[in-house]
């Protein structure tokens, strides 16, 4: 006969804990889940702009603005 354990495994403890500190409240839950897409949203242009302006380079005109403008 399998013996229950009150305390539980290190997965049901870091559920229980993420339950707690953000799911629990929904004003949290809401606060969490804008943070995230605005955190998401500012990684994926970053990186979208790199890409870009690797595959790019020496064709954009921040590349070529110097043959072309006087100061």
């Amino acid at each position: 006969m399998p013996v229950k354990s009150n305390n539980g495994s290190a997965a049901n403890k870091f559920a229980r804990a993420g339950y707690n500190a953000i799911v629990k409240r929904n004003s949290v839950f809401l606060t969490t889940i804008f943070v995230s897409a605005f955190a998401a949203e500012m990684a994926f242009d970053t990186v979208s702009d790199r890409v870009w302006d690797n595959i790019n380079k020496g064709r954009q005109w921040k590349d070529i603005s110097a043959k072309y403008t006087t100061d």
